[in-house]
């Protein structure tokens, strides 16, 4: 069986930065709508799996916010056209047959990470599709990342690719679980998390081959003398900065496993498509529900 886990909050953005101006006739805007369906659409087509969510962001934990009180204070408020759509969205994406998931003061890849543990007791194989670094750490034999980006498919004549362990290893020139060591040594500066000064990923992942982990990097006794002097004075911020990206692996599910079967409507979906206006991907769906012996008349 296969799992996908979709990062909400990253394709919202995505979808409303991919098209710009989309509006129907009401003058509301709809392109980060369409972006979104179009794209969780495809992963569909293109995974095939048994079972789906969409994990949203709902706040900041508190664990991180009391490590770091900055923790993501600089980002930007959401566009208020992008906001305007949030509502919309998370009503259609059901009809696609796809749960919509969220846990209070809770963010997505925790979320999501959780879920991957609980996957991997049922043997259930994972893909992941995100954008976020973090998420990284637990990519396995079966757990694989669904990237669209342009760099991960340079070279292949696929329109998406699954990152597995091989592939995270050559981009980041570590082992998967070995990302978060990366990250507490590098900082993030999109979340607000400071680094060791002058220390990037390339340098970082040096350090963490070399010694094989971040805690044997602060315990070696053969440190070399230019990576302790860069490390010390940051010594404190880097432990700190790994509990921040250590995922949660353990927290409450709000929706079981087994009740995140694929479960399409397709008269509320073509209702809801028309009343957005998006007639070319409307019928395209009549079409496919027709192909299906289903008819959308309402």
């Amino acid at each position: 069986m296969r799992l996908l886990l979709v990062d909400g909050h990253y394709y919202l953005y995505r979808s409303y930065f991919a098209i710009r101006g989309l509006k129907n006739s009401r003058g509301e805007p709809t392109n980060a709508i369409y972006g979104f369906v179009k794209a969780l659409r495809k992963m569909l087509l293109d995974l095939k799996p048994d079972l789906a969510a969409v994990i949203w962001d709902a706040g900041l934990p508190e664990r991180r916010t009391t490590l770091q009180p900055a923790y993501k204070q600089h980002r930007e408020e959401m566009p208020n056209d992008l906001d305007l759509q949030q509502e919309p969205l998370r009503q259609v994406i059901p009809h696609l047959g796809v749960k919509n998931i969220l846990l209070p003061n809770t963010e997505a890849d925790d979320l999501i990470a959780s879920y991957v543990v609980a996957a991997r007791k049922q043997e259930i194989e994972c893909v992941i599709a995100t954008n976020d670094k973090d998420i990284l750490q637990i990519v396995d034999n079966h757990v694989f990342i669904y990237s669209v980006a342009k760099a991960d498919l340079e070279g292949k004549d696929e329109s998406y690719t699954l990152l597995g362990v091989p592939e995270v290893r050559a981009k980041w020139e570590v082992d998967p679980h070995q990302i978060a060591d990366v990250l507490a040594l590098t900082g993030d500066a999109s979340d607000n998390i400071p680094g060791i000064s002058g220390v990037g990923k390339k340098t970082a992942a040096k350090w963490i081959q070399r010694y094989g982990s971040l805690e044997a990097l602060l315990t070696a006794s053969d440190l070399d003398p230019k990576i302790h002097a860069k490390l010390e004075p940051s010594r404190e911020q880097v432990m700190q900065n790994r509990l921040m990206v250590a995922l949660d692996l353990d927290l409450p599910l709000p929706l079981p496993l087994q009740e995140c079967e694929i479960n399409p409507c397709y008269p509320e979906l073509v209702k809801a498509l028309k009343n957005f206006e998006f007639q070319s991907l409307t019928e395209t769906i009549e079409k496919e529900a027709a192909s299906w012996g289903i008819t959308t008349d309402m």
